[in-house]
């Protein structure tokens, strides 16, 4: 008898670093899932910005060329392999992490990083929260304890990362000082939490931020924006306080002058990266664990912004360049 045919999906593909056209979509084999893994047929995709970073080549590609794109997504098992051990075919599941690979129709991936959706939560606004509510959680409970009483800056703060560190901000009593490029953003970022929004591109953050905080400058800076924010963002920080590097949206920040940049308020600096914090199966379960309890208290609502087709993935990553998004982008296959 002839040798079975391997099954097929689409995805999108890179063959080498670039612009968002770089990303081809094509079919692909879809092969069984061997031990330890799962078959995955995706019902949504959430977008990320750092997965413009690995398509231009700004982060090292994690896998040989052609790559997959994408990290994060929602769907049902449909397969799994030997030794798999918690999960079944027909599961609701949501991940963000492991190999690049989202922007598919299907996958097979390690079942090591999957989360069961709770019934309560549909696959649309957990492929839209999972990476980005995680991203808030490290941030602010274990780059720095958010506590009541702490002021923040925190840039691009109506964005999907943003509109959740404004809601979580003010659940445990903290000021957030956020920015925004435009007038329409920065009452969107009002409306989930910030005390106060900066539009940086009719106003000065700096000046504006000494004057909400009476010139003492905030407890943690949280940059995401990288380039065309971080010299303002080094001037906003009180003695002693934190400087967070966790994105390079606008390109990768200035190499850091510890003599000069540093004594000005003898403030710390780290760059916080996902990598670093995921670091086993059980961290990024109980991160989720914690990010689902603020959601389902109603403490966190995920804002969906934009949903597109996945077969409109380059247009995601040329809207989200130019930062005509706000919220949380969807991709439905």
């Amino acid at each position: 008898m002839p040798a079975k045919m391997p099954m097929k999906t689409h995805a999108f593909r890179v063959h080498e670093t670039g612009g968002p056209d770089v990303m081809k979509w094509e079919e692909v084999d879809l092969p069984k899932p061997k031990k330890g893994q799962v078959l995955i047929r995706h019902t949504a995709i959430g977008f990320n910005m750092v997965e413009t970073y690995f398509r231009k080549g700004l982060y090292p590609p994690r896998d040989p060329m052609p790559m997959g794109a994408g990290l994060e997504a929602a769907g049902v098992i449909e397969a799994v392999g030997p030794g798999v051990e918690g999960f079944k075919p027909g599961n609701r599941v949501v991940y963000a992490g492991g190999p690049l690979g989202a922007y598919a129709e299907a996958r097979v991936i390690d079942a090591v990083h999957l989360s069961k959706i709770p019934a309560w939560l549909d696959d649309e606004t957990a492929a839209a929260a999972l990476s980005k509510g995680r991203t808030v959680q490290y941030l602010f409970n274990r780059t720095h304890k958010l506590k009541r009483g702490d002021t923040i800056l925190f840039h691009a703060a109506a964005g999907g990362v943003g509109l959740i560190a404004c809601q979580w901000a003010k659940a445990v009593g903290a000021t957030l000082i956020g920015t925004a490029g435009t007038d329409e953003k920065c009452r969107l970022a009002k409306r989930y939490g910030a005390k106060h929004v900066i539009n940086y591109r009719k106003q000065d953050f700096v000046s504006e931020v000494m004057r909400f905080t009476k010139n003492k400058g905030v407890d943690v800076v949280y940059d995401s924006v990288g380039k065309d924010t971080w010299n303002g963002s080094i001037k906003c920080v009180r003695r002693l306080g934190l400087v967070v590097s966790f994105g390079s949206a606008s390109g990768p920040p200035p190499p850091l002058d510890i003599a000069a940049d540093g004594v000005k308020t003898s403030a710390y600096f780290t760059r916080a990266t996902t990598v670093n914090y995921m670091t086993s199966p059980e961290i990024e379960r109980a991160s989720t664990r914690h990010l689902f309890r603020m959601m389902k208290s109603g403490a966190v609502k995920v804002k969906i912004g934009h949903t597109y087709r996945l077969r409109d993935a380059v247009q995601v990553h040329k809207d989200a360049e130019a930062r005509k998004t706000t919220g949380a982008v969807v991709m439905i296959p």
